[in-house]
């Protein structure tokens, strides 16, 4: 246990407040700094029961105590970000905006105390690649700047240049996590985010909107397994300087998940599916596969996520 609080931007977001949960549960001091543009207050209801918990709510650049917080912290853990494909679309200057100003700011307040952060990014950075399975040390295939879609990929792969160059240049113990497809309790549908979105329209028996062809297949990672990843790789003193995939490594294709999705919530909807174009408008593109390889996770850490895609959809379609 830490003596000196740890900040956790976006504290109040999904994957945020889970971490916020767990830390309070293993004795820390968390400090969230969150403006609730996506994330919610009651995400935090049980942290706010603690003593341990402390609220800024306000945007990183505008936190008038930022310097002083993070001089003070063992950690910061910097989740805060524009989030969901959706979102992404619609306001990409906010997005790019959101992702690298806010991440300058975090990496400069860290480079004055040399305080550790751990920055969250996304295997979107992973882009067009074909690879069977998604390796830290791969080359990137990124899309053209005329299509918006590639905006939120670039704009996080940014994020960690910039993070590796504070690590280099200004000796900021930065460890980076690539996010793959975290789903569970608390995440909403709203931006975009697949199971939730699925779960919805099966409990209301409305059609299960399925973009493209169905085909296309992703790895979907319990919450609790990736905020157990993100605890670890804190401790780890190996995985400063390290950019580290977090994910579940089994593929299902969309298609599949909505029907698994229909089946588990006994919902009588049919699966509808939808032009990509129809949604994001013309030239949008999507990766057909995104499996993450797990083995730097699991040699830094000893753990790889386990639980089922059965178990998450248990756990988010009350079955």
């Amino acid at each position: 246990m830490h003596s000196k609080p740890i900040v956790v931007t976006g504290g109040a977001g999904f994957i945020g407040s889970h971490l916020t949960d767990r830390l309070l549960e293993a004795g820390e001091t968390v400090i969230v700094v969150d403006d609730l543009s996506t994330g919610s207050r009651s995400n935090l209801a049980l942290a706010e029961r603690n003593p341990r918990f402390h609220f800024h709510a306000c945007k990183v650049s505008e936190c008038a105590d930022l310097e002083s917080l993070v001089a003070g912290a063992s950690m910061v853990v910097h989740l805060a970000a524009a989030v969901g494909v959706e979102r992404v679309m619609r306001s990409p200057i906010q997005t790019i905006e959101t992702n690298l100003g806010e991440t300058e700011i975090v990496l400069a307040a860290a480079s004055k105390s040399r305080t550790p952060v751990l920055l969250a990014s996304t295997s979107e950075v992973y882009g067009k690649s074909s690879q069977p399975e998604f390796s830290e040390a791969d080359d990137l295939l990124i899309g053209p700047s005329t299509l918006g879609r590639w905006s939120y990929a670039c704009s996080k792969l940014m994020d960690e240049f910039l993070a590796m160059a504070y690590h280099r240049e200004r000796g900021v113990p930065v460890r980076i996590v690539r996010f793959f497809n975290t789903v569970g309790p608390r995440q909403t549908g709203a931006y975009g985010m697949v199971i939730p979105r699925f779960v919805a329209a099966a409990r209301a028996g409305d059609p299960v909107r399925v973009y493209g062809d169905g085909l296309q297949s992703r790895c979907f990672c319990h919450v609790a397994d990736s905020v157990e990843a993100v605890i670890r790789l804190m401790r780890s003193a190996e995985a400063v300087g390290q950019v580290v995939n977090v994910g579940n490594d089994q593929p299902v294709q969309i298609r599949e998940l909505a029907e698994r999705v229909i089946h588990a919530t006994r919902s009588p909807s049919p699966v509808e599916l939808v032009p990509y174009a129809s949604v994001f408008g013309p030239g949008f593109e999507d990766m057909r596969h995104r499996k993450p390889s797990l083995k730097l996770l699991e040699r830094l850490t000893g753990f790889r996520p386990r639980r089922t895609l059965d178990e998450i959809l248990r756990d988010l379609s009350g079955s």
